[in-house]
């Protein structure tokens, strides 16, 4: 049974960091594709970034580009998201998400797995 646990969520001012990780186990986790997605309310869950399997491909929302950045640690089973320049417009539920096909997706239904969320809040 494959798990992803989020953390790393919390309150901070726009224009602070925060970095969120997800931690994978119950499958190789080298063979796994990642994701980033947030879900604001009242609005449908959105792409932020996903790197493949070995971490040379990385793909971001243009709406956190040069802000965000996406890693992982295949040593480690974790998955990483490091958020600057953070808006009010970044608040939101945050979940990791793993795939077993090859490429980098930026659709939900490209991901089998998906973490419980964790949530960010920014203030303005």
């Amino acid at each position: 049974q494959v798990q992803l646990v989020e953390s790393g969520g919390g309150l901070a001012q726009a224009g602070g960091s925060l970095r969120l990780s997800c931690v994978v186990s119950g499958r190789t986790f080298s063979y796994l594709v990642m994701g980033w997605f947030r879900q604001a309310p009242g609005k449908e869950r959105e792409f932020v970034s996903a790197i493949n399997r070995s971490g040379g491909t990385t793909l971001y929302a243009d709406s956190v580009k040069g802000r965000f950045t996406i890693s992982r640690d295949n040593a480690r089973t974790t998955v990483y998201l490091q958020m600057n320049s953070l808006e009010a417009g970044d608040t939101a539920v945050y979940y990791c998400a793993a795939t077993d096909s090859g490429g980098v997706y930026n659709t939900a239904r490209a991901y089998y797995y998906w973490g419980q969320g964790t949530q960010v809040t920014v203030s303005s």
